[in-house]
């Protein structure tokens, strides 16, 4: 398929430009015919409630003998081709669908591209709406699918949603007071809070790389579509992304090369704590009594939306029973790798299964073929189905995380151990100094952008640096299986009055483990230090994200909160380590480890300073995994 063909599929899914440049997912030239040989296109300007016309694109099959469900996906990325003419060379999610028989809807959101109206990014959810100028995202696909189910031709009166990251929150959205003929929807990598956990910022970190392009850079309109220069791919004037920011200074600075296209950069830094335009933007209070079947999808390497996936899931679970289904699918993908690549590996670690392929024909095609088309009941788990890695095999689950995992703590030890004992003794800690003049490097790569692959990379360069704290347990005597959230508690202190604390939890390989064969970049895999799960914590939100507190330089203070999920197996003859540092750049932004507001401080607010992980009786740190069976 040629490449702008992959793009534009990769834009209208939401994937980011890492994603997409991974895609080995290619369509054969009799797909293509087929496209355009069994469907017609038609291009409508649908009416919804406030008096907006969206621009919305159906690809309906012109054998008329038969009905079919519809499945409807919004984004912010544009639906082109343009023009009741111009066909696509591909429709998503896959070849399956097309076969199988779908009408495909695609709209441009509100305000976006060809659709009327403001655009607002994570357009806050309104409970109440007294008026018909009472409108947010769920009231747009509400309005749509019942302008579709009165004028569309040949469907059967079944809808569903799906889409991947931003089109995922836009499903998320559809599914809230959802239409009676919407039946079942799938967010995929839904992006549910921006300022929590997703896109913006984890724990009060700022996610510099990943903002700088696509957030500050957001563009009015799709550039590719009109054949202009993609404006959300900056001119970096160097390959080298870690030299790039540092040398950018303070994030103030950012205002000298973003433009002002979107406002969403200056949103972010007049709202660096969480107050109520952040809370507003916060999907999840509103995912309650969902009617719809509802498939959440994710990836273990998902560098953007992970928190987005178990949070979606997660809120269906507790607070909407009348759902006829609740599952959750993850594999081992980075952000929309289930839709875009054959998911085999990712770096250096190989999975041993193309499971995107498998996902796409043995979940994703059954799920909607049950709930739309009154097919077999799709072979789902009441739960969740999990892709475990290390073992590489998918899971089943009743529930997640699963019921009768064991919470394990893992905490530190004196000498760099890692262990299950509970820790002894007084005064006990380990130190560093952390300067935000050379902070820590997220990845080895030289790359300006996030690489999503740094989420099972190699760490041995980070183990060797002074400023990084690394613990390890012995050789595991047997496999050590984990699925669920990592808790953290942290007995920290700082001689700044601010700082970052950054886990990481890794797998740690055999010294004498094989290379692979065939083996183009001469990877070194025995004592590979593969990440499993990394998050920062910004200390001075440790009691509260809205109101930040110093530290008192010295003075101990304890962090805790919880990583996102995962779903690993740590083989017999493998370690469990986990380092600490205080920085992770450009991944994100770097702390003055001076207590101020980071976006607008000078270079003045950068400081050494020397941090202190205490591991004693009495204030013990370290991360509790939830151990499950082999």
């Amino acid at each position: 398929m040629p490449r702008r063909c992959l793009l534009g599929f990769a834009l209208l899914v939401g994937l980011s430009a890492a994603a997409y440049a991974q895609t080995a997912f290619t369509t054969p030239a009799d797909d293509l015919d087929y496209v355009r040989s069994n469907y017609t296109k038609f291009e409508y300007r649908v009416p919804v409630r406030d008096g907006a016309k969206l621009f919305t694109v159906a690809y309906v099959p012109k054998d008329t003998s038969k009905t079919y469900p519809v499945l409807f996906t919004r984004t912010p990325y544009g639906v082109g081709p343009y023009g009741p003419d111009q066909m696509p060379t591909r429709l998503s999610p896959s070849p399956h669908f097309w076969r199988a028989g779908y009408i495909f809807v695609h709209q441009d959101v509100r305000g976006r591209m060809k659709s009327e109206g403001t655009f607002v990014h994570g357009t806050p959810h309104k409970a109440k709406k007294p008026t018909p100028a009472d409108v947010d995202e769920s009231t747009d696909a509400y309005d749509t699918i019942e302008w579709l189910t009165k004028n569309l031709p040949g469907h059967n009166g079944n809808v569903g949603m799906a889409g991947i990251s931003y089109p995922g929150f836009y499903a998320a959205c559809g599914m809230i007071d959802a239409h009676p003929a919407l039946k079942a929807v799938s967010p995929q990598a839904p992006v549910l809070d921006f300022f929590d956990g997703d896109d913006c910022r984890h724990n009060g970190a700022f996610v510099l790389a990943h903002n700088f392009r696509f957030f500050g850079m957001f563009p009015k309109l799709n550039p590719k579509m009109y054949g202009l220069r993609d404006t959300r791919d900056p001119d970096y004037g160097t390959p080298d992304g870690y030299k790039y920011f540092l040398d950018m200074g303070p994030l103030r600075n950012l205002d000298k090369v973003l433009p002002t296209i979107d406002p969403f950069w200056q949103d972010q830094k007049a709202h660096g704590d969480y107050d109520d335009y952040c809370a507003a933007r916060n999907l999840r209070p509103h995912i309650k009594d969902i009617k719809p079947a509802v498939m959440t999808v994710g990836g273990w390497y998902d560098a953007e939306d992970i928190a987005g996936t178990f949070n979606c899931y997660n809120r269906v679970a507790a607070t909407s029973p009348k759902s006829p289904q609740n599952v959750l699918v993850v594999g081992p993908w980075t952000h929309g790798g289930w839709a875009s690549n054959d998911g085999d590996a990712l770096g250096a670690v190989k999975f041993r299964a193309k499971t995107s392929a498998w996902y796409r024909e043995k979940v994703e095609l059954p799920f909607f073929e049950q709930h739309l088309r009154g097919g077999p009941a799709a072979d789902l788990p009441k739960a969740a189905l999990a892709f475990e890695t290390g073992t590489n095999r998918w899971r089943r689950w009743d529930t997640w995380p699963p019921a009768d995992a064991t919470k394990v703590t893992f905490s530190f030890a004196p000498n760099g151990a890692l262990t299950t004992a509970r820790p002894t003794g007084e005064g006990g800690f380990d130190e560093y100094v952390s300067d935000p003049r050379r902070p820590v490097p997220y990845t080895e790569k030289t790359s300006p952008r996030m690489e999503n692959d740094y989420f099972t990379a190699d760490q041995r360069f980070a183990s060797r640096r002074p400023d990084v704290l690394v613990y390890q347990t012995p050789v595991l005597p047997a496999d050590v299986c984990v699925a669920g959230p990592i808790e953290v508690e942290l007995h920290v202190s700082t001689t700044g009055t601010d700082s970052d604390f950054v886990i990481k939890v890794i797998d740690v390989y055999p010294d004498d483990f094989p290379d692979p064969d065939p083996n183009p970049t001469g990877v070194k895999m025995g004592g590979y230090q593969q990440l499993v799960r990394g998050e920062p914590f910004r200390g001075k939100y440790r009691n509260s994200l809205s109101k930040p507190e110093p530290f008192e330089p010295g003075k101990p203070a304890v962090i805790r909160f919880s990583m996102p999920d995962v779903g690993h197996c740590f083989r017999s003859g493998h370690r469990i380590m986990v380092q600490v540092q205080s920085s992770w750049f450009p991944l994100f932004d770097r702390n003055p480890q001076t207590f101020c507001d980071i976006y607008s401080c000078g270079e003045d607010a950068f400081k050494p300073a020397t941090q202190r992980v205490y591991r004693s009786a009495a204030m013990p740190s370290g991360v509790t995994l939830r151990v499950v069976k082999p």
